[in-house]
């Protein structure tokens, strides 16, 4: 068996997912292919993993592809293709997703997912997958591919509709979003409480949560109106107690989501839900301070102990090889999956995976409130996708222009000008559009 993972320079990454198989005592016998762009990048991933290997004693052949002309090679009969890439970077494709909007006076704070930053993003990234997809159709026609990269929801919607290779979106905000929620208001978190998922990637609702046939909704939000949302928190506190559900991404992420929060009429909202404005950046430069402080501890030992973590991608891999059914949260097209959300989106509901591929669950319809919320995301979503899809520039405006953060602070004329000078200053980066 091979695994392929794209974008090995994502080192800590790497670590959880190959580490989790390295570890695993039904995945053996196998080989890792590691591939990335960045030599220096590539050359860590390999020495931690051989590092791993060593403390495993996983019976695994680990081998390293450099730059874009061996990349049919680390693809060439995988089974499973792990991506996790992340096209641009922080410099100077993450600066100028943040920069140039706030020459317009417009503030984000994660922009890979919605928002002008999210779309940008995704119209960088999304060309890079579907080659990689198309590479795949040749050398490896059944292997299942295992998105990790954002924006989820389109680069899943658009890898579906553009090749025939069996794919799928994960997020572990799904597998975190019930025990954050139960840890901020005091109540135990154990493998009695039930719940249930479903909606868009970083969007999805909470829609069921329970212990021994008790739902604990009224409990929760009680507690939650009485202790007050934690403050780094408040944001999804908010819209569970307006809205109905709790949803799965941070708040951080849900601030920029909807027209509700960062308004420049009222900077007010900015302390009164705690919302960190630049936030990904800071990340970015925190990350690669703290990455030059860990390097040595990852990548110059000979021996390195790992817990397997709660990523799903090992368990799903496991799924496969001993038949055994899986039960995760996937990204997927709809095709009506949720019956209240468009059949072209990606959605993000219950899957099972065993040796015959990936089988998404049915979910029905979500609450109205819920699907109308996910629809105003939607919309861009599905906007970028033509545009990536058809090279049309004027698909690119009207996902700006129907964007809601985007379209709650400027005028159409506005973000016209916008998207025009994103696309000047990405350069390259983007392919041409017509």
């Amino acid at each position: 068996m091979k695994i392929t993972f794209m974008g090995a320079g994502s080192t800590v990454f790497a670590k959880n997912v190959l580490g989790d198989c390295m570890v695993s005592k039904t995945i053996t016998n196998f080989e890792i292919a590691l591939y990335d762009i960045d030599e220096k990048r590539l050359d860590d991933s390999h020495k931690m993993l051989e590092a791993i290997k060593k403390f495993s004693k996983a019976k695994v052949k680990i081998k390293s592809y450099l730059g874009v002309n061996n990349r049919k090679k680390a693809l060439k009969g995988a089974d499973f293709v792990v991506n996790a890439i992340q096209v641009g970077g922080y410099d100077p494709c993450t600066i100028i997703d943040f920069e140039v909007p706030k020459k317009y006076g417009l503030r984000q704070t994660i922009a890979d997912t919605l928002g002008i930053g999210g779309i940008f993003r995704a119209l960088r990234t999304i060309p890079v997958v579907i080659d990689f997809l198309h590479d795949m159709e040749e050398v490896c026609p059944n292997a299942i591919f295992i998105n990790y990269t954002n924006p989820m929801a389109m680069i899943t919607s658009a890898m579906q509709r553009a090749s025939s290779i069996q794919s799928v979106g994960l997020c572990h905000s799904v597998q975190v979003c019930a025990p954050t929620l139960m840890n901020a208001v005091g109540l135990p978190y154990d493998d009695t409480i039930q719940w249930k998922i479903a909606g868009i990637n970083h969007q999805a609702w909470l829609l069921e949560i329970s212990k021994d046939g008790k739902d604990l909704y009224p409990e929760i939000k009680r507690l939650s109106l009485e202790k007050g949302a934690p403050d780094y928190d408040r944001v999804r506190h908010e819209i569970m107690h307006k809205f109905g559900y709790y949803i799965t991404e941070s708040s951080e992420h849900s601030s920029e989501y909807m027209p509700y929060f960062i308004k420049p009429d009222h900077p007010e909202l900015i302390e009164k839900y705690n919302i960190p404005l630049d936030e990904y950046p800071r990340r970015c430069i925190n990350q690669i301070k703290d990455w030059e402080s860990r390097r040595s501890t990852l990548t110059e030992v000979d021996k390195l102990e790992h817990k397997r973590s709660g990523e799903y991608a090992s368990y799903m891999i496991e799924a496969m090889l001993t038949n055994k059914p899986y039960k995760f949260g996937g990204n997927v097209l709809n095709n009506g999956l949720i019956t209240n959300l468009p059949a072209n989106a990606a959605v993000e509901v219950p899957c099972i995976i065993d040796a015959s591929g990936i089988q998404p669950i049915k979910v029905g319809a979500l609450p109205e409130q819920c699907a109308a919320l996910n629809r105003t995301n939607i919309n861009p979503q599905l906007l970028t996708v033509e545009a990536a899809l058809t090279g049309k520039k004027e698909y690119i405006y009207h996902a700006a222009m129907l964007d809601p953060h985007t379209s709650a602070q400027l005028t159409i004329d506005e973000i016209i000008s916008l998207c025009d000078d994103l696309i000047e200053a990405h350069g390259d980066w983007l392919p041409k559009y017509n």
